[in-house]
C-alpha cells in the first residue's frame, strides 16, 4: 500500500496523493482543511493526478475541499481525476459537481 499525502504542491494547488481510503481519509481531511485555510489565492485547484487507487473517502475527501474552499469565498477546480473517482461519483449522481 501506498502512503496517501495531501500538500500545496504550488500555490493554489492543492494535490492528493496515493491511496485514499478510510486509514488514510481522516488525515488527509484535517491537513487539507488546513491547507486550503492557510491558501491565501482566489482559486483552488483540487489535483488528484497522483492518486493511485480511491474508495468513496477519496470522493469525501474533495468534496469536503470544495466546501471548504467555498467557505473561504474561493473558487475551485478539479484537475486529473481517477476513472474510479469518476466512477463513484455516478453512482451516487455527482457527475455534474465534479465536473464544476
Amino acid at each position: 500500500m501506498s502512503d496517501a499525502a495531501v500538500s500545496m504542491a504550488e500555490p493554489g494547488v492543492l494535490s492528493l496523493a496515493g491511496v485514499l481510503d478510510y486509514r488514510s481519509g481522516p488525515a488527509l481531511r484535517k491537513q487539507g482543511k488546513a491547507l486550503v485555510t492557510a491558501c491565501r489565492e482566489p482559486r483552488l485547484v483540487l489535483d488528484c493526478s497522483a492518486v493511485e487507487k480511491s474508495s468513496s473517502v477519496g470522493l469525501s475527501l474533495l468534496l469536503g475541499f470544495m466546501r471548504d474552499a467555498q467557505a473561504a469565498g474561493k473558487t475551485w477546480e478539479l484537475r486529473g481525476i481517477p476513472e474510479d473517482m469518476r466512477e463513484i461519483a455516478g453512482v451516487y449522481d455527482l457527475d455534474e459537481v465534479l465536473a464544476g
